[in-house]
Formats: structure tokens, C-alpha cells, sequence
């Protein structure tokens, strides 16, 4: 206990120094009462006090309606799983060719990896309570491969959970407990949330159980790397290990966000918070309710950002927007209009200023509907009408082979066969097969990459390539859309003076 509560030590040893000057002082007091028995004694202290109620000087929010009304309906949910382990054995200390060593070696186990174990994990985290009847939503990482399930009321009482379904995408799990006459949270709307507002979590930070932190929106439909699915909403609410799975409310009292994860360097909370939306949430905890598949919006491009040379090279005023590398055939960008060089700047009438901020768009919106997006081609704005479809099951690539040397880029390419191409799932170009220093290596231009298009002219031939690149201008920036496996993103070459 001493090791878990540091401040105890330091809390004694101001206790020992008060005793001592303590007793020091009362030792001189004791001298001058005696030295000066006569003479006249002070009045007494005294300090007036006012325990009356006082007039609020400055207004802050007040909490306590909604912890009062809301939080019986927090719950926290204890996870045990089980994971395999090899204990480590020491190798063999003898040499193959050693007369000992198959002696040993029969009694080790190979690569000095002893038995599989099974170990018992144990997993913390908090969740809230949507019906009467016991559904309970928590953040799916929480319980994913979670073999036993407990939630515990804040009353004490301890339920045995059913993990009723679990989007690892989404990161949102849905559970059910056999209870009734539960407390429930009302459900808001996070697409009406504005940075700076006030909002609270309560979670079991660490297994402290219900406990209460507040803080404001820092930013909204925050997309994160390993998440691009979730337009998450940013706050400097403190969350810790333990508070995944709980409410984020507003101040009306309703849930608009689920919080999920941190970003720190230090394993605690920084002042970076990120909470998945609940309107985000919530379409998948339906869907699994009522076990249905889970469908994400899909267009069938792959888009990449606009960099400041890229948006030079593209005649854009600034570097914004989503560029899109490639179109698959037959997928709903094709089939409305979109091609490999367009910008994508709104969707649905929300800007994109970035790419990270569009795969969460596309894919929470639902298959079948339509989506208004607006792009910039050659430097002109445009508006197409993109038909959603759900997101198809997977991609294949593949590879080629008979060749031209474009010396003005220093590269060696050959042609494509419509075996490769197919199993690239694309229509032109010609892959390189060589690379010396030069303007494409500079670029990032490897062997093995596909040039589709220079310049946002298609290529199809390496003479075509060739005669491309012979007409273009020097000391200027140049896109170059390339194809590496089943990814295809544009490059910016600046061709050098001369042939």
C-alpha cells in the first residue's frame, strides 16, 4: 500500500518536523511566561465566519443533475480471455555434430520454446445501459475475445453478460444481461456538437469505479490512422485505462459519444481524448440488435493528399482536398463519373481538407443511397452523384512481362500483358523495370511499379511514354500516377533541362 500512495511517506515526515519545532517553541514559551509572569495578556483571536449561502461569483457548469440522474445507468464490465504462451527453455548447449547433442535434444523443445501455456488475461472497462431489459454498449476492444463477461451495476449487483455482437471497425460491442426495470441513458445527436462545449465522462479509470471527469470538445470528425472508419470526436476530457466503453455526455445529459481511446507517451491520459460518435455507434449497435451484417459506405476509389507540389503540379490554389490515384471499374466512383487526377473537395456538402477526413464519411453512409461530391478537374469545380454501394469483400494483384528505355527519366519500363493488368485490376500502363539516379528515383519511382499516366495523359506503351515525356516542360512539377501492388498514388517528377 505504502508503494501505491507515495504521499503518505512525505505526509509523515511533515508531521515529524511539525512535532519538533512544536516542541521547541512550546519549550521557549514556557521560558517568557515565567520571565514575564506580570505582564498584561493579549485578547484573544477573534475571526469572524460566514456559513450562510453565497451568491455564485462566477457561473461554471454544474454536473451533479446528470451524475444524480444518469449515473446509476454506468456500468463497469470486468473481461477474462485466455492467450497462449511458450515458456522459454534453454537451448541445446551442444553442437550439431556434438556426440551429446541428440541426447539433449530430445528432451528440448525446439528453438528453446518450451510447452504452450495458457494464461488468463483480465480486461477493465465501463459501458452504459440503452434499455430497461439489459442492452448494454460498451467499446468492442473491451471485450473482444473475451471468454466470461461481468457487468456490475453501480448498486453492487454483479450480472453475467452475453456478448450479443461486436464491429471491429466501429469498435463498438453490443451486451445483454438477463435484468429488468434497468436505468437507461438517453441518446443524443453528435453530429450537432461544436468544439468548445462542455462535456463529462464517467468510466473506471484504473478500476476506480464511477468516476467523473469533464473537459470540451477539442475538434470533431478527427480521423485517426488505425481507425479510418470512425470520425472520432477530440476532447481534453481525462480518459485512462478502465474508462473505454463509457459515456461521454453532454450537457443536456444525453450520450454522444462512447470513449475509446488516448494518445499518450506515457501509457496516461495527455489531454488528448478521442470518443467514438454515437450517431456512428449507434447505426452499428442497431444493425447488430438485430443481427444484421454490418455495412460500410464504399465508392471504390483510393485517394491520397495534396501536398503543396502536388497542388502546383494539379493548378490548385491550395494544397486541399482528397487526390483520387485510381477508380476500380464497375464500383459507383466509375459509374458516376470519377477519375484517377480528380480532387475531392465536399462530400455531401461537407469539405474535405484532407484525405483522412473522407473513408469515415463514405463509410458511414448507408449502401444505396446517394452522395453529392464535389471535385476539381483540371482546375475546374464540378459536382457529381455517386450511387453508395457496401463495401465488397476483398482485392486481388498480380504481376507481368516484353520494353523501352526513357533515358529523360532514367528509368527502364516494358509493357504489360492483359494477364497482369487484370490481375492488377487495372487497364494501362507499363511497368518499370529499372531505375538509375535520375528525376523518377528522386520521386520515389521503384522497379515494379506501373506508370499509368504522366502528366494526366493515360499511358498504355513504352513508346507512348516516351513520346509523353519528350514533350514535356523542364524545372517543372509534373504528377505521375503509379501503381505498386493494388495501391496506386501520384508522384511529382521535375524532368531536368535537356534530352
Amino acid at each position: 500500500m505504502a508503494k501505491s500512495r507515495p504521499w503518505h511517506r512525505r505526509n509523515t515526515g511533515k508531521i515529524i518536523s511539525t512535532a519538533i519545532v512544536a516542541a521547541t517553541l512550546g519549550f521557549g514559551l514556557g521560558a517568557a511566561e515565567w520571565a514575564n509572569a506580570d505582564a498584561p495578556v493579549a485578547p484573544a483571536l477573534s475571526i469572524p465566519t460566514n456559513t450562510a449561502a453565497q451568491q455564485t461569483l462566477v457561473n461554471l457548469p454544474d454536473f451533479t443533475p446528470i451524475i444524480q440522474r444518469y449515473g446509476p445507468a454506468v456500468v463497469n464490465i470486468s473481461s477474462t480471455s485466455t492467450k497462449v504462451v511458450h515458456g522459454q527453455m534453454p537451448g541445446n548447449p551442444f553442437p550439431p555434430n556434438s556426440p551429446f547433442y541428440q541426447f539433449f535434444h530430445q528432451f528440448m523443445a525446439p528453438q528453446g520454446q518450451g510447452a504452450p501455456q495458457h494464461e488468463k488475461v483480465e480486461s477493465l472497462g465501463s459501458g452504459f445501459i440503452i434499455s430497461p431489459n439489459g442492452y448494454i454498449v460498451t467499446a468492442g476492444h473491451v471485450v473482444r475475445g473475451a471468454n466470461h463477461i461481468v457487468v456490475t451495476l453501480t448498486n453492487h449487483h454483479a450480472y453475467p453478460a452475453k456478448l450479443v455482437g461486436l464491429s471491429v471497425r466501429y469498435d463498438t460491442a453490443l451486451l445483454k444481461i438477463d435484468a429488468s426495470d434497468l436505468p437507461t441513458v438517453p441518446i443524443g445527436n453528435s453530429s450537432q456538437l461544436q468544439v468548445g462545449q462542455w462535456l463529462l465522462a464517467v468510466g473506471a479509470p484504473f478500476g476506480f469505479y464511477n468516476t467523473v471527469t469533464q473537459g470540451v470538445v477539442s475538434a470533431v470528425n478527427r480521423p485517426l490512422p488505425d481507425d479510418e472508419y470512425i470520425p472520432f470526436i477530440q476532447s481534453d476530457v481525462p480518459i485512462n485505462p478502465g474508462n473505454s466503453g463509457g459515456p461521454l455526455f453532454n450537457m443536456a445529459g444525453q450520450v454522444v459519444g462512447i470513449n475509446d481511446q488516448i494518445y499518450t507517451n506515457s501509457g496516461g491520459y495527455m489531454g488528448l481524448s478521442f470518443s467514438i460518435p454515437i450517431n456512428t455507434a449507434m447505426r452499428v449497435v442497431r444493425d447488430l440488435q438485430e443481427h444484421k451484417a454490418i455495412q460500410f459506405g464504399w465508392l471504390g476509389v483510393e485517394v491520397q493528399d495534396v501536398t503543396p507540389q502536388m497542388a502546383l503540379a494539379l493548378h490548385m490554389k491550395e494544397p486541399v482536398g482528397a487526390l483520387v490515384a485510381s477508380v476500380m471499374a464497375g464500383s459507383p466512383a466509375a459509374k458516376a463519373g470519377l477519375k484517377p487526377g480528380d480532387v475531392i473537395v465536399t462530400y455531401d456538402n461537407k469539405p474535405i481538407y484532407n484525405v483522412g477526413q473522407l473513408p469515415p464519411m463514405v463509410g458511414d453512409t448507408l449502401p444505396g443511397s446517394h452522395a453529392q461530391i464535389g471535385i476539381l478537374r483540371n482546375g475546374h469545380a464540378e459536382t457529381i452523384t455517386a450511387t453508395v454501394s457496401a463495401l465488397p469483400e476483398n482485392l486481388q494483384t498480380s504481376r507481368s512481362a516484353p520494353s523501352g528505355d526513357i533515358p529523360r527519366l532514367h528509368i527502364q519500363v516494358q509493357a504489360l500483358t492483359p494477364q497482369a493488368m487484370k490481375g492488377m485490376d487495372i487497364h494501362r500502363g507499363v511497368l518499370i523495370l529499372a531505375v538509375a539516379p535520375g528525376p523518377a528515383a528522386t520521386a520515389g519511382i521503384r522497379p515494379g511499379m506501373v506508370i499509368q499516366q504522366i502528366a494526366q495523359e493515360p499511358v498504355d506503351t513504352p513508346a507512348q511514354l516516351q513520346k509523353i515525356v519528350a514533350k514535356l516542360p523542364a524545372d517543372q512539377p509534373i504528377p505521375v500516377l503509379v501503381r505498386q501492388g493494388k495501391a496506386s498514388i501520384y508522384v511529382v517528377i521535375t524532368l531536368p533541362k535537356g534530352k
